[in-house]
């Protein structure tokens, strides 16, 4: 029997039965649609807004500074992620259309006995859109089994930035890299096929994927990722995104995508609010230089 995990390295795991609500069963099978068009006003609206416990949409925010965007704060019923839930997240940007998408609390990856949790994303931005993806960070607990697959496709004259901040545990609680194992992997597509894959693979106690080893994590706990996705991206971008992180609260470097596709930039620190921080002011740049305004102020990250 094919097993229903994400990627091969879970199939273990996706072996293993869940003793109390089965993987499938109700507000075990999150399901988060949404689409965003432009209407007649010229401005971005929600069109479709299908969701599934425990995801809820309670509407839209005014708060983008761009005059034309609009802004969805996705919300849960949930404490946060535990054995056996798996989340199917769908959003699509229409023509021309600009929405940022973000959470309204962090994403707790709960202990887990058995099983895992994982998070399939399915990003798509239309000819001349803009798609913001800004999720508050993920905190990965004590025994935590967490995979997180994304696909961002692209048309032409499209772009997105694509956000992730990750915990390795409570550390106010002392909890540091103590979960058995964190996988994410983003892939985009643009119209002729493939631009870049970029997979985070952290095992803790592993020695091949060992966080806290010297090139991957270090002596930091917290470590984050912006991916400004746009073919069209002006050479030079990256240098001014450099220049604005370079003295900032983290350890950051701003480096160009493969096959043109745009620009990564990275971040590491002892706190999440540092790498929260540097991530937005690279945020704030490549606004800037993509749409002319900077960065929403209120209720993203």
């Amino acid at each position: 029997m094919a097993s229903d995990s994400p990627h091969p390295s879970f199939d273990n795991y996706a072996a293993e039965s869940v003793p109390q609500a089965s993987v499938g069963s109700p507000s075990k099978d999150g399901r988060l649609d949404l689409t965003f068009a432009v209407g007649a006003d010229g401005q971005t609206h929600l069109t479709r807004d299908r969701t599934r416990a425990p995801f809820h949409v309670s509407g839209t925010l005014a708060t983008d500074p761009h005059p034309d965007a609009t802004t969805v704060m996705v919300q849960t019923s949930s404490g946060g992620v535990v054995q056996g839930d798996r989340h199917d997240i769908t959003i699509t940007v229409n023509e021309d259309a600009i929405a940022t998408v973000t959470t309204g609390s962090a994403t707790n990856v709960f202990s887990m006995e058995c099983n895992y949790g994982a998070s399939e994303r399915s990003l798509s931005v239309q000819n001349g859109g803009h798609l913001a993806f800004v999720p508050a960070p993920t905190i990965l607990h004590s025994n935590a089994r967490y995979c997180e697959t994304s696909t961002l496709t692209l048309e032409r004259n499209a772009t997105a930035v694509i956000g992730e901040i990750v915990v390795p545990g409570r550390l106010a609680r002392g909890e540091r890299f103590d979960f058995d194992r964190y996988l994410n992997r983003l892939r985009v597509h643009g119209p002729n096929g493939l631009l870049f894959e970029d997979t985070t693979d952290l095992q803790p106690n592993t020695e091949s994927r060992d966080p806290t080893a010297a090139g991957v994590l270090g002596e930091f706990d917290t470590y984050g990722t912006l991916y400004i996705v746009s073919p069209n991206c002006d050479a030079g971008l990256s240098d001014q995104i450099y220049e604005r992180i370079t003295d900032g609260p983290a350890r950051a470097g701003a480096t160009a995508l493969p096959n043109e596709a745009g620009i990564v930039v990275r971040a590491l620190a002892n706190r999440t609010n540092a790498v929260t921080k540097t991530l937005r002011t690279a945020w704030d740049v490549v606004r800037k230089e993509m749409l002319g305004v900077s960065a929403p102020d209120r209720g993203v990250w």
